[in-house]
């Protein structure tokens, strides 16, 4: 009965709502849901780091900083492995595979997983951000929405993208961040079929955090109008995008180089989560700035007025009594939060770096300052602007996302005012990452597979296209001990004018080519003489089954073949691809994506 009511709920739908109005309407509710999820979130993990070190003294270091980090990785890790099963770490880099390779499906359960999970591992100190996941679980929600009503694949990645927009939206409070942020980190286009759920999804998501928080910013910054921009800060702005840029550098790679280093105990469940959770439990209990999200010690200094104020930076660690020690230990902390992050996440933990590219952005932005003004190098730069304007450094060289770095900022902290110095810090910065990666940290090892979508349309869709879609699995197979007359008998029944030759196993071991056998195929005398393997020749070239698109059609340029074989992994011939299918699949696709 359900399932019938269901039934003439979408025979309605289709009846009396064009395309573009219901997925609208289908992006207001995906907004809505995102919004909820973030909200449920945040709370979640404010309750929990409350309960667990509500009673920890500022004035010296607590040594359940040593055990809780642990604690939650370690439940956190269980649930995905005995409850979850399935890897719901790096949100974003599996959103962009869903869009590069499943047709934008997410599975039903990255709806909540991510929520519990990231939850649990922040809550008790591990050293990420909870918008990844979030991200994920806003996607998740537009795709299964989509899958619900048997929406094509072109519109699921649209719906991913409205879950993506309306869940930084609604975790921020920031509409054209969200926006931005699913243009640039998620590839979706900008057309105005795309532009607009996009709009409703993230309106709809800072109307309902708007409702249950306040209009405020998420950051508070009381420095905004009291400082003009001088263009005797111009050098130093520039300087300071190029240091971010650095830093994002050293950020993206040590956290490869150390996510490699967990790898390697992939086998080793609970060893993997005791090195993580000690070298989390450590660092934290050093430098207590590392535990959880960051956000306090962000709002500490963009409010901080005085040095004492700037000290509250230590509290509960060995440099609580030592102010002098301050830029030492901010140095250290920015050392140490990629270790932090890594061991998080490689140990098992669930959550992304969205938070700790703002935290170590405002951290860098403070200490560019501090030596800045320290020795005297130039005109005086306020600490809060800097760790403003860090924060969108390290945002855009981390997630080679400028953009979203500019309007992020200004929409967390009001610093509409310091509209032309956010594009300066962020467009350096990125500038000065892409000398060295080309990708985003979510892209690099998409971008390696040969997967990853871009804004490029030919790309895209030699991208999207799959193998296994154009190949011809209806052949007529020859062995190599066949006799002439068997192969004649064989063509004879044959569409095609070559066959291929496998062994027992169905390896692929050449091709006949009716064409070459004109001599011989009607000398009936030669029928019982001549055997297939005298008379197959090699294959222009074999393609496997995980090729990218785009390597198989320099095959196909490169041998000049109307036909190549596809075999698997097992070196099992799968069928043949020919250029002529290949190339009608891939002006469909182009023509599909070029629609508004």
């Amino acid at each position: 009965m359900k399932k019938l009511n269901f039934e003439r709920i979408i025979a309605w739908l289709e009846n009396h709502l064009s395309e573009r109005q219901f997925v609208l309407l289908l992006s207001f509710f995906i907004g809505l849901f995102s919004a909820f999820a973030a909200l449920l979130l945040h709370a979640t993990i404010r309750l929990v780091q409350r309960l667990l070190t509500s009673s920890f003294a500022v004035s010296h270091e607590n040594w359940l900083y040593l055990v809780f980090p642990a604690i939650g990785i370690l439940i956190a890790a269980l649930i995905v492995r005995y409850i979850v099963k399935d890897n719901i770490g790096h949100g974003i880099t599996r959103i962009l595979y869903a869009i590069s390779r499943k047709g934008g499906k997410i599975k039903g359960h990255n709806t909540w997983s991510s929520i519990i999970t990231s939850a649990i591992t922040i809550g008790f100190g591990g050293s990420v951000g909870a918008e990844a996941p979030i991200v994920l679980t806003g996607s998740a929600i537009g795709s299964n929405l989509g899958k619900l009503f048997h929406l094509d694949s072109r519109t699921l990645t649209l719906l991913i993208g409205c879950g993506a927009a309306g869940a930084i939206a609604g975790i921020f409070k920031a509409p054209i961040a969200g926006i931005v942020f699913t243009v640039e980190v998620l590839m979706i286009d900008m057309t105005m079929f795309s532009l607009v759920p996009l709009i409703v999804s993230s309106m709809t998501a800072t109307v309902v955090a708007y409702f249950f928080t306040d209009t405020s910013a998420m950051f508070s910054f009381p420095s905004i109008g009291a400082y003009d921009f001088e263009l005797e800060r111009v050098g130093a702005t520039i300087l300071m995008g190029i240091v971010c840029g650095l830093i994002s550098l050293y950020f993206v790679t040590m956290s490869g180089f150390c996510e490699g280093l967990m790898a390697k105990l992939k086998k080793h469940f609970y060893l993997k989560i005791i090195v993580g959770g000690v070298v989390l439990g450590v660092l934290i209990f050093l430098f207590p700035s590392l535990y959880g999200e960051g956000y306090n010690d962000i709002n500490l200094i963009l409010n901080a007025n005085t040095a004492e104020d700037f000290g509250k930076l230590m509290d509960n660690s060995f440099f609580a009594e030592s102010k002098r020690m301050l830029i030492v230990y901010v140095a250290l902390v920015i050392v140490f939060k990629v270790f932090a992050t890594s061991a998080t996440t490689g140990a098992g933990g669930v959550g992304g770096v969205f938070a700790p590219s703002l935290f170590l952005g405002a951290m860098s932005g403070f200490l560019f300052a501090s030596l800045w003004n320290e020795y005297g190098i130039g005109v005086y730069l306020p600490y809060d602007i800097y760790a403003l304007l860090g924060m969108a450094g390290l945002m855009s060289g981390v997630m080679h996302a400028p953009l979203t770095g500019i309007f992020l900022i200004a929409e967390l902290t009001g610093g509409y005012d310091f509209m032309l110095p956010l594009m300066v810090v962020s467009v350096c910065s990125y500038l000065t990452i892409i000398v060295f990666i080309p990708h985003s940290i979510y892209a690099n090892q998409l971008a390696r597979q040969n997967i990853l979508i871009t804004h490029h349309t030919d790309r895209a869709v030699l991208t999207l296209m799959n193998l296994d879609s154009v190949i011809d699995k209806e052949f007529d197979v020859v062995t190599p001990d066949m006799k002439l007359g068997q192969l004649v008998n064989a063509i004879s029944k044959s569409k095609y004018d070559m066959l291929p030759v496998v062994s027992a196993g169905g390896q692929l071991r050449g091709e006949v080519h009716v064409r070459k056998l004109r001599k011989i195929i009607f000398r009936t005398e030669l029928y019982t003489r001549f055997e297939v393997s005298q008379l197959m020749l090699p294959p222009a070239t074999i393609l496997n089954i995980n090729d990218p698109m785009s390597d198989v059609m320099q095959k196909f340029e490169d041998t000049h073949a109307e036909a190549l074989p596809v075999e698997d992994e097992h070196g099992v011939l799968k069928g043949y691809i020919t250029r002529e299918r290949m190339f009608a699949m891939y002006r469909k696709m182009v023509a599909d994506m070029s629609e508004e």
